[in-house]
């Protein structure tokens, strides 16, 4: 009864008095003007329009303010009455464990949801980084390249770089069901809507949704919805992270919310100059990518997996740039590996997990090393084998190269054994035809 309680408590808190009052005087370039604000809005306060239209502050002068909607402003009219609502954080409980949620909080599946008691700002600084703790132990993925060569720990933050369509969504999905984790926190941004309920049900499952939140805004909301559903997700995480539990948060994707950034900091006058992007985008992306990662002293830990949608396997891209420099490790699937038939479609020459060689011992180490001079010492001479212009004898390191490769491609398709670890070194060992 006490959560109860607590949660009723936290609705009253939302209450106000008084409400500050203003009157648009004009609407045009996707904007909203008014006036009767702009001596108490600040940048970022939620706003209603009338009898519900929603919007945010993104840009203040001294005789006025521009908001942006969350909807289209069809219909409305000059002198429309608009209420100040500040700004709007984020009450999670533990009862949001299993749940869809929208940005905001609501529940999207029907059913009742519940207030936290305490409220976590959307935009929370990160841990200082003099007091975190360096990465955990490392982690069962249940997916053996992930196991092995391409280790994943406690604490650290991967980035998972891929087109459209090269099997990204499955990968998330395996993650959400096979990493150890005590919560898993899954941000859908910018998804198509008739993707939710197949992500949910075919491709998370009710084993993995039993310790899932999913925090979702679909491609036809609001740049400023969608942008929240990343703030909203970490939130979410740090929450439970706060309670000393470890959260595993999976991020897709990073392009679409700074998409959703471009959108919002040009209807507030931001001039574009990254390839498109404002300047602001790279901040954005870092603050929130270093909020994930070890948590202070008495508190746990955010391992998170964070999408991006390159155009052509572009890792020169701008935003795939700007992650990939905060990153702990990067995996990029190829879309020549997936048309070949093998999923997840890793190019294991262009990835890289930062956590090693730590997360290994010297022994598992080693094989790591043979299997990445191997597979390199392929792919430089693959043209030549295919067209049968390599003669055997003629390089020692390509004929071993050759003789397991099919072996090594078919292992970095494989899910991982029942013994984790141990068991996909020993199928890694098998591959690499040690004796």
């Amino acid at each position: 009864m006490a959560g109860v309680f607590d949660a009723l408590v936290s609705e009253i808190a939302t209450v106000t008095q008084t409400t500050r009052l203003g009157r648009v005087i004009e609407v045009a370039r996707g904007t909203v003007t008014v006036r009767g604000l702009e001596t108490v809005a600040t940048l970022g306060d939620r706003v209603e329009i009338g009898t519900g239209l929603g919007g945010e502050v993104v840009s203040l002068r001294t005789d006025s303010i521009s908001i942006l909607t969350d909807q289209l402003a069809e219909g409305l009219a000059i002198g429309t009455v608009v209420r100040l609502r500040g700004q709007s954080g984020l009450a999670p409980d533990n009862s949001w464990i299993g749940r869809v949620i929208d940005p905001f909080g609501a529940p999207l599946d029907g059913r009742p949801l519940y207030r936290g008691a305490q409220v976590k700002p959307l935009l929370a600084a990160a841990p200082l980084a003099a007091k975190r703790r360096r990465f955990g132990e490392r982690l069962e993925t249940g997916v053996a390249v992930f196991d092995t060569v391409l280790p994943l720990v406690r604490g650290q933050r991967l980035g998972l770089f891929a087109g459209s369509g090269v099997g990204k969504s499955t990968l998330l999905g395996k993650f959400a069901r096979g990493v150890s984790s005590d919560v898993v926190v899954i941000a859908l941004i910018g998804e198509r809507g008739r993707e939710l309920r197949e992500f949910i049900e075919r491709v998370l499952g009710t084993e993995g949704m039993k310790r899932a939140v999913v925090v979702t805004a679909t491609s036809d909301q609001s740049p400023l919805i969608r942008r929240r559903c990343a703030w909203a997700a970490m939130a979410v995480a740090e929450y439970f992270r706060d309670q000393g539990q470890h959260v595993l948060l999976l991020a897709d994707s990073v392009t679409r919310f700074a998409e959703a950034h471009r959108e919002v900091a040009l209807a507030g006058g931001e001039q574009a100059s990254l390839r498109g992007y404002p300047p602001s985008v790279a901040p954005a992306i870092m603050a929130w990518a270093e909020r994930a990662g070890p948590g202070a002293e008495g508190s746990g830990d955010i391992t998170a997996v964070f999408s991006v949608l390159v155009a052509g396997s572009d890792m020169e891209e701008t935003i795939a740039d700007i992650l990939r420099g905060v990153l702990d490790g990067h995996v990029v699937l190829d879309r020549k590996i997936a048309e070949r038939g093998r999923f997840p479609a890793i190019d294991l020459l262009r990835s890289v997990s930062r956590s090693l060689p730590d997360a290994a011992t010297p022994e598992q180490n080693a094989e790591i090393t043979l299997a990445r001079k191997l597979l390199g010492a392929y792919d430089r001479a693959e043209l030549m084998i295919q067209a049968g212009l390599y003669f055997k004898g003629s390089d020692p390191q390509i004929d071993q190269a050759i003789k397991v490769w099919p072996a090594l491609d078919g292992f970095l398709a494989e899910d991982a054994p029942k013994e984790g670890i141990l068991g996909s070194f020993r199928r890694l060992h098998a591959a690499l035809n040690l004796r």
